[in-house]
């Protein structure tokens, strides 16, 4: 399975395309079925970007929704947070999508979009907002990994 991984930046276009990175295109060609969108596009729930998914991980996203009655209020909850605001999308010959405005909106992107890969999955930011989101993650990573860190060398001692 491959992943989504490094950082690129590409221009959006006046119609407001963007090419996806060549290595984000081999994931999502190789992981795609017949019949399936090439890529799905989401607002993120925590963040001004836009989440890159592939149908099956976009399924696997959505999978605890089956543990809700799908009458209750929670699940359509759930369910209009996932399903409302995606957008499954095909490229075209040249590996461009065209952006929906409402998420070019939610990510503040004009002229230049950076992709995050991150694994399964992958985000499209502002550039700025991008770089700024890489340091602030290598800081609370940090942070995260001294903490861990801590109880195995207390229990050393």
């Amino acid at each position: 399975m491959g992943m989504f991984l490094g950082s690129h930046h590409n221009r959006i276009d006046a119609k407001g395309r963007v090419s996806v990175p060549a290595s984000f295109r081999s994931v999502l060609k190789a992981q795609a079925q017949p019949g399936e969108a090439f890529v799905i596009l989401r607002p993120s729930h925590l963040h001004p970007c836009i989440e890159g998914w592939t149908a099956s991980g976009f399924a696997t996203l959505a999978a605890p929704l089956a543990e809700y009655d799908p009458f209750s209020e929670d699940h359509e909850d759930l369910a209009a947070s996932l399903y409302a605001d995606a957008w499954p999308l095909d490229s075209d010959r040249e590996g461009r999508i065209l952006l929906p405005e409402t998420l070019r909106q939610h990510a503040e992107l004009q002229n230049e979009a950076a992709f995050m890969g991150l694994g399964r999955v992958f985000q499209i930011w502002e550039p700025a907002a991008a770089a700024a989101r890489r340091q602030e993650a290598r800081a609370r990573a940090r942070t995260l990994t001294a903490r861990r860190r801590a109880p195995a060398e207390a229990g050393e001692a």
